[in-house]
């Protein structure tokens, strides 16, 4: 009977460690998508509109 007790205690922890794990792994995830679209739209944001830059304007 102790077994079972022992053996109910320990699948307990190993689930619980599992969903930690679990935890982890999908918010370091997130973390990395969000910098991903980070970058992206600070480059979009950098870009120039289009048509600007493909003539040189003598004037300015």
């Amino acid at each position: 009977m102790d077994t079972d007790l022992t053996s109910q205690l320990l699948a307990a922890r190993s689930m619980s460690t599992e969903h930690a794990i679990g935890i982890a792994v999908l918010k370091k995830q997130h973390e990395m998508e969000m910098s991903l679209i980070q970058m992206v739209d600070q480059t979009a944001r950098a870009a120039p509109p289009p048509g600007q830059g493909t003539k040189v304007d003598k004037l300015a």
